[in-house]
C-alpha cells in the first residue's frame, strides 16, 4: 500500500503528503488533542499512589 492509498486514521479519507498520515490539519489536530486529553493511552501498569504528579529536578 503506497502513501497515496493510505486512509486518514481519523476520518478515513485519503491521506495527503502535507499532513501524512492524516488528510488535513483538522484531523491532525484532532489526533493531537486525543493524546493531550488522555483520549489515548499506552498499555502498562498504573503508577503507584505515592508517585508525584509533577516530579521536580533536585
Amino acid at each position: 500500500m503506497t502513501r497515496s492509498e493510505r486512509k486518514c486514521p481519523i476520518c478515513g479519507k485519503p491521506s495527503t503528503p502535507d499532513h501524512t498520515p492524516f488528510c488535513s490539519k483538522r484531523c491532525r489536530d484532532r489526533d493531537l488533542l486525543q493524546w493531550l486529553g488522555d483520549g489515548y493511552a499506552l498499555p502498562g501498569p498504573s503508577a503507584p499512589p505515592d508517585y508525584p504528579d509533577n516530579p521536580q529536578d533536585d
